[in-house]
C-alpha cells in the first residue's frame, strides 16, 4: 500500500510539472501579443487621445468605427493637425515682409518750450529794444497720416517665403503620415483585443472539457475501474485551465482599457467589438509595384522631400544676405493748428537702397548653418528611401508567412481535436489513463492558441503592409472588406 501511494505521488508530481510547463508556454504565447504595448512606430502620442464625452449604454464598435474614432480623437493626429496651422502661421509671417504694410497714426499735441533748456539764451543791449522770451508757447497742433511700406526687392525675404511654403507642404504630409500611424496603432490594439477575446472563448471551452474529464475520472475512481491518480491528474488539469481563463479575462479587460485610450473613449465607457473574425485571403502584390506605390504615396517620404526643398530655399535666403535690397516708404495726411482747425496736406516719400558691405561674418554663418541643414535633410530623405524599401519587403514577407501560418494552424486544430476525441474514447473504454487525455487536451489548447496568434499576426501584417505602402486608410478597405 505504501509503494502504491508513493508511486501515485510521483506520477502526480510529474503530471503537475508537465501541466505547469505547458501552462507557462501558453501564457508566454499569449503575452507575446504585447497586451499593453504598441508597435515602435505607434508609441508616445499615438498611444494617447483626447477623451470624448461619456455615452450612456454600450457602444458597439466595428473596425471601421474604431478607426474613425481614433482618427478624430488620437493625440498624435490632433498634434500633427496643429503643426500644420503653426507652419501656415510661420508662412504668413514671412510673407508679410513682401506684402504692403499700411497703418495710420493721428495725434494732437500742446507744447510749451523753455529755450534755455536747449542752450538758447538771447541777450541784447537795452538800447536796441529787442527782447526774445526764454519760454515759447503754448502752441497746439495736430497731424493725421497714413503710412505705406513696400519691399520692392529682397532676395532673402523672397526665398524665406518659398522655404515657409515648402514647410507647410511638409507639415501637411506629416499630418497625413500621422493619420497612417493612427490607423496602425488603432488596428494593432483592435486586433490584439479581439485576439484576447478569442482566448477567453478558447479558455472557457478548455475548462468545460477539463471539467468533463474530471467528472468522468472521478466516476471511474468511485466505481473502482480507475486509480485515484487519474482523478488527481484530471483535477490538476482542470485548475490549470481555470487559471488560464482568469488570466485571459484579466488580459482582455486591460487590453480594452488600452484600446479605449487610443481611440478617445471616455473613462468608464462600456463598449464591445463587433468584428470577431477579420481573416481574408491575401491577394499577392509584386514587389516592384509595391515599391512604386510606396515611394509615390508614403506621406513621410513626401514630407522629407518637402523638407529638402525648404532647406534649399533657406540656403538661398541665407545667401540673399549678401545682396542689396530696395524698399519704398511713403505717407500722406493732413496737419493743422489748434484751435483754428485749419488743415493742409502733408506727405513724405522715400526710397531706400540697402547694400550690405560688411556684416561681421553674420551672413557667412547663416550660409554655413543652411548648408548643414540642407545636408541633413538630404541624408534623412535618402535614409527614409532605404527604410521604405526595407519596410515594404518586410511587410510582404510577414504577410506571406502569416498566411501560411493561418492555414497550418487551422489544419492543426482539426487534427488535435480528433486526437482528443480518440483519447477520450480510449479512456472511457479503459484502454488508457488520463495522461493521454490530458496531453491531448494540451495539444488542443496549444493548437487554438497558435491559430489565434496566427490570425492576429496575419491581420497586423496586412495593416503594416498598408502603412508601408502609405495607404493605411485605404488599405483597411482593401484588406478587410466588408468590415
Amino acid at each position: 500500500m505504501t509503494r502504491r501511494f508513493a508511486l501515485a505521488l510521483v506520477l502526480l508530481a510529474a503530471a503537475t510539472l508537465s501541466v505547469c510547463a505547458d501552462s507557462s508556454e501558453a501564457q508566454q504565447a499569449s503575452s507575446s501579443g504585447a497586451v499593453n504595448t504598441l508597435p515602435p512606430a505607434a508609441q508616445g502620442a499615438y498611444g494617447s487621445s483626447v477623451p470624448e464625452n461619456l455615452v450612456p449604454g454600450v457602444l458597439h464598435l466595428s473596425l471601421t468605427d474604431t478607426l474613425s474614432r481614433g482618427l478624430k480623437q488620437n493625440l498624435g493626429a490632433l498634434l500633427a493637425s496643429e503643426d500644420v496651422r503653426s507652419a501656415q502661421g510661420t508662412r504668413w509671417q514671412q510673407l508679410s515682409a513682401l506684402l504692403p504694410n499700411v497703418d495710420t497714426t493721428s495725434y494732437a499735441q500742446s507744447s510749451k518750450v523753455d529755450l534755455a533748456e536747449f542752450g538758447f539764451t538771447f541777450r541784447f543791449p537795452p538800447s536796441l529794444g529787442i527782447t526774445i522770451p526764454t519760454v515759447v508757447g503754448p502752441f497746439e497742433y495736430f497731424d493725421s497720416r497714413a503710412f505705406v511700406t513696400q519691399t520692392v526687392f529682397d532676395w532673402k525675404a523672397i526665398n524665406s517665403v518659398h522655404a515657409a511654403s515648402e514647410s507647410v507642404k511638409s507639415a501637411e504630409a506629416s499630418y497625413q503620415d500621422a493619420r497612417d500611424l493612427v490607423v496602425l496603432a488603432v488596428g494593432y490594439m483592435y486586433f490584439e483585443t479581439i485576439a484576447d477575446q478569442a482566448r477567453i472563448d478558447t479558455a472557457e471551452a478548455q475548462v468545460n472539457t477539463a471539467q468533463a474529464l474530471f467528472n468522468q475520472a472521478t466516476d471511474q475512481v468511485n466505481a473502482g475501474t480507475s486509480p485515484a491518480i487519474d482523478a488527481l491528474r484530471a483535477h490538476v488539469e482542470l485548475q490549470s485551465r481555470q487559471q488560464q481563463l482568469i488570466q485571459a479575462r484579466n488580459g482582455f479587460a486591460i487590453q480594452k482599457l488600452a484600446l479605449a485610450r487610443v481611440i478617445g473613449l471616455a473613462p468608464g465607457q462600456e463598449f464591445d467589438l463587433t468584428d470577431k473574425s477579420l481573416y481574408q485571403p491575401f491577394v499577392g502584390l509584386p514587389l516592384e509595384e509595391a515599391l512604386e506605390r510606396a515611394y509615390r504615396s508614403r506621406a513621410d517620404y513626401q514630407a522629407a522631400l518637402a523638407d529638402v526643398r525648404a532647406a534649399e530655399y533657406a540656403r538661398k535666403a541665407a545667401v540673399g544676405g549678401y545682396f542689396p535690397s530696395l524698399a519704398v516708404n511713403a505717407d500722406y495726411g493732413v496737419a493743422g493748428t489748434i484751435p483754428s482747425l485749419q488743415t493742409h496736406g502733408v506727405y513724405d516719400a522715400r526710397g531706400t537702397l540697402t547694400i550690405p558691405i560688411f556684416e561681421g561674418g553674420k551672413v557667412r554663418g547663416e550660409v554655413l548653418e543652411a548648408d548643414a541643414r540642407l545636408k541633413q535633410a538630404h541624408d534623412r530623405a535618402q535614409n527614409l528611401q532605404a527604410q521604405i524599401d526595407a519596410d515594404v519587403r518586410t511587410a510582404l514577407f510577414n504577410v506571406q508567412s502569416a498566411e501560411q501560418l493561418v492555414a497550418v494552424s487551422q489544419s492543426n486544430i482539426g487534427l488535435a481535436e480528433q486526437t482528443l476525441a480518440q483519447s477520450e474514447d480510449r479512456f472511457r473504454a479503459g484502454v488508457t489513463d488520463t495522461v493521454e487525455v490530458v496531453q491531448a487536451q494540451e495539444a488542443v489548447a496549444s493548437a487554438h492558441e497558435d491559430y489565434i496568434s496566427s490570425l492576429y499576426q496575419d491581420n497586423y501584417a496586412k495593416i503594416s503592409l498598408a502603412r508601408a505602402l502609405g495607404l493605411a486608410e485605404q488599405g483597411v478597405k482593401t484588406y478587410f472588406k466588408g468590415q
